[in-house]
């Protein structure tokens, strides 16, 4: 049974002590929930590399690349705001889309249709098998927000847990504000 609590398009929030170190205050986009499963990609875990030098035939493009998630590491996946250039893309919501044909994206990025803050590539994805983000949920893992593609394309990615608790107003303003090591209070 898959849970109406989470859909496509939306933020997963690691709660606040959570302590897989994959998950850590992580921020992730939830591309995929169905009966089979689910798949996201963790917008807030920067790698210190751009995608020209993680893959060789990538034309020159000063893009920021992401730790996805801990499944398939050895994968490379994007999301961006051209899906209508784009063939193959899927839309996940809010005017972002997952994926497309690997080569017209070559082409788009050397003709400079699509511009380095148009579009985010990850290493890896975030993934559960079926009924295992649902079982998550009712242990209280993650909080469940609203995604804005600010998260993705416009800030910096350390802020963008903080942020998106922030949003979510009342109680979690104040975790938002919480120190990540307790012993910081």
């Amino acid at each position: 049974m898959v849970s109406n609590q989470v859909k496509n398009g939306q933020v997963l929030l690691a709660e606040p002590f959570m302590l897989d170190p994959n998950f850590k205050r992580a921020a992730v986009l939830l591309c995929e929930h169905g009966e089979e499963g689910s798949v996201g990609f963790i917008m807030n875990k920067p790698l210190d590399m751009q995608i020209d030098a993680l893959v060789e035939s990538f034309p020159e493009f000063e893009s920021r690349v992401l730790y996805g998630g801990p499944v398939q590491r050895d994968t490379i996946h994007y999301l961006h705001t051209v899906g209508d250039l784009l063939e193959g893309s899927r839309p996940v919501g809010n005017g972002i889309y997952w994926g497309g044909d690997f080569e017209k994206l070559k082409f788009l990025a050397t003709s400079q249709l699509i511009e380095p803050k148009d579009i985010r590539f990850f290493v890896g994805y975030s993934g559960w098998s079926e009924g295992q983000l649902d079982d998550e949920m009712t242990l209280g893992s993650w909080v469940v927000a609203d995604m804005h593609a600010n998260y993705l394309f416009n800030m910096d990615s350390g802020q963008v847990w903080e942020q998106a608790m922030y949003n979510k107003g009342d109680a979690y303003t104040v975790i938002a504000n919480m120190p990540e090591f307790v012993s910081w209070n």
